[in-house]
């Protein structure tokens, strides 16, 4: 993970849907430092998506976070998705 990452953003956007986002790609990252519940990451995803609901769009937006991250959305998002209730999930356990 570095610091000062570019979180990928759109100016049309509004201020609740460039936190919503923000917010997103935060949590992404804090799951590859400590655990995080998995309801946290899907309710952000879910909000994520309602902002950027092109997959087209979401792939690049990803792509473009993963390489300045050093992180990986779609795999920290399966994660989230296969995991049980009440589950946390820690990428850097699972990244090893």
């Amino acid at each position: 993970m570095k610091e000062n990452v570019n979180i990928p953003i759109s100016m049309e956007w509004t201020t609740q849907e460039i936190i919503d986002v923000t917010t997103f790609f935060q949590i992404i990252e804090t799951a590859y430092g400590k655990a995080v519940p998995r309801e946290d990451i899907l309710g952000l995803y879910k909000k994520f998506k309602e902002v950027v609901p092109s997959k087209s769009e979401e792939k690049q937006m990803f792509r473009q976070f993963d390489e300045d991250a050093e992180v990986s959305c779609w795999k920290t998002v399966q994660a989230a998705k296969k995991a049980e209730a009440e589950e946390k999930i820690n990428m850097a356990v699972r990244s090893g």
